[in-house]
Formats: C-alpha cells, sequence, structure tokens
C-alpha cells in the first residue's frame, strides 16, 4: 500500500516538474526534473544578521530530517546527496600528502577502517571538492557539520579532495577546511599537512 501510495504521488510530482526521493523513514521531495537542473541545498545558516542575507531567506532545498543514516558497518549514508561516507573520519589518523591521500582512499575495504560493508579495494575514494563541501552546515563551526551527525574522529582541520587546482594542475589540489567555514583553497599536493576522508556512490 505505501509502495503504491508512492508510486502514485511521484507521477503526480513529476507532471509538475517535481521528483521523490525515498527514504528509510519515508520520502521527501525536491525540484529536480523541471530543466534538468541540480538543486542547491540550504546552508544550514539561521542567524540573521540584516534583511536579505542567506539567515533571513534560507534559499535552496532543505535537508531531510534526520540527514544521516548510520548503517551499523562503519559507513553513513548522506539522504540529502546519495553520496556513502566512511563513519570514521580520520581513518588514517596521520595528515597526508596528496598522492597518498589518493593511494590510501583506493585501498580502504572492508575490514579496514571499522568496515564490515564487504567493500573492496577500489571501491573507496577521495570526495571530489564539492562532494566534501556538500557536508558543511555554515550556521555551525567547529567542526561545521549538520546537528547530530554521525561520524566518528572528525578534525576540525583541512580535508584533500580529489578535484585539482586550475592554475597549476601538477603542484596544487583543493582542500576544505571542516573546521569552520567549509573554504576551499589550493594546497600544495606534496605537502602531508591534511587528512582524509573516503566516499563511495555519486554520478
Amino acid at each position: 500500500m505505501r509502495r503504491a501510495l508512492l508510486i502514485s504521488l511521484s507521477l503526480v510530482l513529476a507532471l509538475v516538474g517535481w521528483s521523490t526521493v525515498c527514504a528509510e523513514e519515508g520520502f521527501y521531495v525536491i525540484p529536480v526534473t523541471r530543466g534538468k537542473y541540480a538543486p542547491v541545498p540550504k546552508t544550514g545558516q539561521t542567524d540573521s544578521s540584516t534583511t536579505g542575507d542567506d539567515g533571513d531567506l534560507q534559499k535552496g532545498v532543505a535537508s531531510p530530517t534526520p540527514r544521516f543514516t548510520d548503517n551499523k558497518n562503519g559507513t553513513v549514508t548522506d539522504k540529502l546527496s546519495g553520496l556513502i561516507w566512511l563513519k570514521d573520519a580520520n581513518c588514517f589518523v596521520v595528515k597526508k600528502n596528496w598522492d597518498e591521500a589518493l593511494t590510501a582512499a583506493a585501498t580502504v575495504a572492508n575490514g579496514t577502517c571499522g568496515l564490515t560493508d564487504g567493500s573492496k579495494p577500489g571501491d573507496w575514494r577521495l570526495p571530489n571538492v564539492r562532494e566534501l563541501q556538500s557536508l558543511i552546515d555554515y550556521g555551525r563551526a567547529g567542526p561545521a557539520l549538520p546537528d547530530n551527525y554521525p561520524f566518528t574522529n572528525v578534525q576540525p582541520y583541512f580535508y584533500w579532495s580529489s578535484t585539482t587546482h586550475p592554475d597549476l594542475t601538477l603542484a596544487l589540489a583543493w582542500d576544505v577546511f571542516i573546521g569552520g567555514n567549509g573554504m576551499a583553497d589550493g594546497f600544495e599536493k606534496a605537502n602531508p599537512d591534511d587528512y582524509v576522508w573516503c566516499v563511495r556512490g555519486g554520478k
């Protein structure tokens, strides 16, 4: 019955340019099909200092509640993006340079990093800069992650992304500051000063 209702609602919403997204606790809708555009999520900022600022307008698609599902196998699913993250945000403990980070991410598998998910080497990867920034809640700091996140060992510091910098592709890659503002910065690949957080999935 529940599945039939969801299918019916999906068809109706599709006619008006909306799409349903299934979640474990039910479903929510996002405007995704009309014009084939990618919906932009809310930043998470709710404090307003003046009329017309982000905290006042709070534009964007609201996150599902709860946003994250702890899969109890060392992984966490983000129901806003569909990405699957390592629950342990500092599995490798020590900071790495960019090449080391790429290699380390590719070696993650079942039996490592607290995983019991059946994954194999090559299933996990370093997130791109947009994926990493998608975790940022701009209304929070230290770390700047959404309320009630289930991750462990989150470091309020910079994390590597897999995205290279356009000016110096061979020398620089983007990293993201999880500590406060989600700032992305072009950082020297050879510098072993960033953490590694692995992800699965994505289109």
